[in-house]
């Protein structure tokens, strides 16, 4: 224990872990209850396009993806509005179109370039100090604005048309929260990758549904496996020298299988 915590890199990517593992458990509550768990995987690709456009701009892939992907969270939630389309279609149109753009971007520059495949498994390890103030940033935004938005987004995950009669703006809610939801998948993406960061989203907030009665107990009990983890799945990876990021969703999975037999 002492040698992992000497070693900066190693207590950059614990941070990183904790910080992750926070923002995938707590928003994944609501995208658990309101079954859109397609939605983390949708806009982990959708963000792939904003990357591969970064990498062909040669500019910080973080900065052109941030936007990218907040506009197909906005466009998502406004064709699910505006149509009698349901939101899984809408994804799954944005998944394609995204990822399809991202090819040709990838295709487009002149050399090869490593960066995309770091961004696609990710690497938890390799993380720097400004990536770290980024994802703390989003995280003390994400605590602030749940201070005043939970309870509303509580309401409207649970019954949509109750909260709509009492005279919620559950509208401007889910802008909100898809906006914060696909912000914290791009923060997300560089330290575990597009295809693991869904499984943040969706298995420690299935597990905590296994065990919960009511939404509160879920959101807590979700955060606790989240970071639990990030942290346990970090320890093994380094001591069985294995990828991070994977067995960090393999730690999941067997908190998510205890979970299920004890709803048994």
């Amino acid at each position: 224990m002492p040698d992992i915590l000497a070693m900066v890199f190693m207590q950059r990517a614990l941070i990183a872990g904790l910080l992750v593992g926070f923002l995938g458990s707590y928003f994944g509550v609501f995208i658990v209850q309101r079954k859109m768990s397609f939605m983390g995987d949708g806009l982990a690709h959708a963000a792939f396009g904003g990357i591969a456009l970064g990498l062909l701009l040669e500019t910080e892939p973080m900065w052109i993806a941030v936007p990218f992907t907040l506009i197909i969270s906005i466009a998502i939630t406004l064709i699910r509005d505006k149509t009698r389309l349901e939101m899984d279609t809408s994804i799954g149109i944005f998944f394609a179109l995204s990822v399809a753009l991202g090819i040709i971007f990838i295709s487009l520059r002149k050399h090869y370039t490593t960066d995309a495949f770091t961004y696609m498994f990710g690497s938890i390890l390799s993380v720097n100090t400004s990536d770290l103030i980024i994802s703390s940033t989003i995280v003390i935004i994400s605590i602030v604005l749940s201070s005043k938005f939970w309870r509303k987004w509580a309401y409207a995950t649970f019954d949509s048309e109750l909260a709509k009669a009492d005279k919620l703006n559950t509208k401007f809610d889910d802008y909100l929260l898809s906006a914060l939801i696909s912000i914290s998948i791009v923060i997300s993406i560089k330290l575990v990758g597009i295809v693991l960061i869904a499984s943040f989203l969706v298995i420690p907030a299935a597990s905590a549904r296994l065990l919960s009665t009511t939404f509160f107990k879920m959101t807590i009990l979700s955060v606790v496996f989240g970071l639990t983890s990030s942290l346990a799945g970090l320890f093994l990876s380094y001591y069985l020298d294995l990828p991070s990021g994977a067995t960090i969703i393999l730690v999941q999975a067997v908190i998510f299988f205890v979970a299920m037999s004890l709803k048994k």
